[in-house]
């Protein structure tokens, strides 16, 4: 018998993004004895600081935030059952357009080939079986995610050899992203269409893609719970997180169902599916 675990592996950007696009999986396969490894390619460093003191302003200690940023991503990892977590620290690089985007040391200008090397040890290491990371805009345009995507797909390019049966971008079927957008208004969030004239927003390029695009499908239900409470445990940002406002019931709601597209696959298991190990079990 083989006695290697079957292994998820996640690439994020920055702590708490773990808990937005991917806590139900990673909670749900922890539960049912898969290996879990979260790779975390930034400190958070670009974040809000205590009292909420926003990046750039008078008291903001990036070092300081980065520090409080791990202890949360910790506590997480721990309400997800994360077996593995693996943290690059580099430095965060804001969102796109900061002057942070140049820092030397920053995510964005780290060499694609350096970071890709970087996780092609992780992969030789672990050897996942499925791997999830971003598509090419970073789901909504952050450098730190398109870099993620970028350094992901080069080191499993560079490692096609290593067994690793199935890739997923994450995703949000147009359909989701309408019911987000009802919520916000409903719990009086401000998101970056509240600023823009009716022209401008239409010229928005729309986020997701249509839901006859998701190939993948996955019930976590059951685990909105525990997806609600990581989120809750990077509590320095939670200004900025729109998604504890709604409470358990709504957020369960609407995130009840994590959803992705199937970017390489050597199972052959049919789509739709709604399992990301269809075809490994």
């Amino acid at each position: 018998m083989n006695e290697r675990p079957l292994t998820l592996m996640a690439v994020h950007a920055h702590p708490d993004d773990e808990a937005t696009g991917t806590g139900g999986v990673l909670a749900k396969y922890a539960a049912e004895g898969i290996r879990t490894v979260l790779v975390t390619c930034t400190d958070g460093g670009c974040g809000d600081g205590p009292g909420g003191v926003k990046p750039g302003d008078p008291g903001h200690d990036p070092a300081a935030v980065a520090a409080m940023r791990r202890q949360e991503l910790k506590a997480s990892c721990e309400v997800l059952g994360i077996s593995h977590l693996e943290t690059l620290d580099y430095a965060d690089s804001g969102m796109m357009g900061w002057p942070t985007n140049d820092a030397p040391g920053s995510f964005w200008q780290t060499p694609v080939e350096q970071g890709a090397a970087r996780i092609a040890e992780l992969l030789r290491r672990y050897e996942p079986d499925v791997v999830v990371t971003y598509d090419e805009n970073g789901f909504y345009g952050h450098p730190d995610h398109i870099q993620a995507h970028r350094v992901t797909m080069a080191a499993l390019e560079a490692e096609s050899g290593t067994r690793t049966p199935k890739v997923y971008w994450t995703t949000a079927p147009h359909s989701m992203m309408r019911r987000f957008g009802e919520a916000m208004q409903e719990f009086g969030a401000a998101g970056p269409e509240s600023e823009q004239e009716p022209a401008e927003d239409a010229a928005l390029p729309e986020i997701g893609v249509p839901d006859d695009q998701v190939t993948t499908w996955v019930d976590t239900t059951a685990f909105g719970r525990r997806k609600f409470d990581a989120l809750a445990a990077h509590a320095s940002q939670g200004e900025n997180i729109f998604f504890l406002r709604m409470g358990l019931e709504k957020f369960t709601e609407l995130m009840g169902v994590e959803t992705f597209l199937r970017v390489r696959d050597t199972t052959g298991a049919a789509l739709p599916e709604n399992d990301l190990f269809a075809g490994l079990r």
